[in-house]
C-alpha cells in the first residue's frame, strides 16, 4: 500500500499548523519527528479525518482517501496521544467494546484480542481493571485496540510519552513486531523512539517538512557540524550560552561538551561524527527544551 500526501495544509486563526506537506510512505516504520507544536498531531488528525484540511489531499494507492470513505478508515489503526480508557472496564471487556465499535464480530474480536494480549505480554492481566494498570501497561492496551482490526496502516501519536526507559524499549520492540506488511507512522519528539526502528524519518518544523531520510543520511547531512571540547566549569557555562550543546558530561574537574555548530566553535574543538540527537538540535536548537544536558 502506498500513502501519498499532496500539498496538505491547515491553518488556525490565519497561521499555518501544516503547510504544503507533500511526501509518501510505503510499508515499514516511518518516524515523524519534531518539537512540540511542529504540526505532527495536526498531520495525523488530517490523515484520519478528525480535522478537515484547508488544501491538498491524501491518496491511498492513487485514490483519494475522502472518496474511499469507510473503506479507507477501516484500514487504519489509531492510537492517539492521550488515549481514553474506561478505568472500570477490565482489559478484555474494553477490547471487546472496541471490537464492537469497529464492527468486528464478537467471536473474532475476542480471539484477536487474546492473540494480541499474548504478543504484548498482557494475557495474564486480561481480567484486571484498566484503572489498576501501570502507564506502560495501559499503553500496551492502547496499541492492542489499534491493532484489533488488523489494519494496513497503524498511526501512533507520541506513544511513549510518560513511559520509563524500560517500557519505552519494550514499546519500540512491539512496534517493530507489528511493522511487517503494514505502514506505521510514529509521531514523536523523542529521538530514541525512532532512531533505531524507523525506515525513514520525516522532520517537521512549524508545519513544514524540512528534512527526510534514513538515520544515517540525516546524520551525514550535518557532517562537519558537530564538535567536542573539554572545558572548565566556567568555560562550559559560557559555551552553553553561545552554542547549542547536545551533551555536557562532567569529568572530574572539567566538562566534556558536545557542540552543534556550522563553524568550529573554538580552536581546540575537535570534529566528531553526528548522531540523530545532534540532527534534532541542529534544526530545533532555539527551543530550550530540546537541549540534553547531563
Amino acid at each position: 500500500m502506498k500513502v501519498s500526501f499532496q500539498n496538505l495544509s491547515k491553518q488556525y486563526k490565519g497561521r499555518y499548523a501544516l503547510k504544503d506537506f507533500s511526501t509518501e510512505f510505503g510499508e515499514g516504520v516511518y518516524g515523524l519527528l519534531g518539537a512540540n507544536g511542529a504540526g505532527k498531531t495536526t498531520l495525523i488528525n488530517l490523515f484520519v479525518g478528525i480535522l478537515p484540511s484547508d488544501g491538498g489531499r491524501v491518496l491511498i494507492d492513487g485514490k483519494d482517501a475522502k472518496e474511499l470513505g469507510s473503506d479507507f478508515l477501516s484500514q487504519i489503526g489509531y492510537m492517539p496521544q492521550y488515549p481514553i480508557f474506561y478505568r472500570d472496564f477490565t482489559v478484555i471487556d474494553f477490547l471487546m467494546y472496541m471490537s464492537a465499535l469497529k464492527g468486528i464480530p464478537a467471536g473474532e474480536g475476542k480471539k484477536r484480542a487474546l492473540e494480541l494480549l499474548k504478543i504484548v505480554n498482557l494475557l495474564d492481566a486480561k481480567d484486571k481493571k484498566i484503572g489498576a494498570l501501570s502507564g506502560g501497561m495501559r499503553q500496551r492496551v492502547g496499541i492492542v485496540q489499534a491493532m484489533l482490526g488488523n489494519p494496513k496502516i497503524l498511526i501512533l501519536d507520541e506513544p511513549t510519552a510518560g513511559l520509563d526507559p524500560g517500557e519505552r524499549i519494550r514499546f519500540r520492540n512491539l512496534i517493530s513486531q507489528f511493522a511487517q506488511g503494514r505502514t506505521i507512522l510514529l509521531a514523536t519528539h523523542i529521538v530514541s523512539d525512532v532512531e533505531c526502528i524507523a525506515k525513514e524519518i520525516i522532520i517537521l518544523k512549524e508545519g513544514i517538512l524540512i528534512a527526510r531520510g534514513t538515520t544515517d543520511s540525516l546524520e551525514q547531512s550535518i557532517y562537519g557540524k558537530v564538535w567536542e571540547v573539554t572545558a572548565s566549569a566556567n568555560e562550559a557555562a559560557k559555551i552553553s550560552n553561545h552554542y547549542y550543546v547536545s551533551n555536557m558530561k562532567q569529568q572530574e574537574e572539567s566538562y566534556l561538551l558536545r557542540i552543534v555548530s556550522d563553524t568550529q566553535p573554538m580552536k581546540e574543538a575537535k570534529r566528531i561524527l553526528p548522531n540523530l540527537e545532534d540532527v534534532f538540535l541542529y534544526y530545533f536548537g532555539e527551543n530550550n527544551d530540546t537541549l540534553n544536558m547531563v
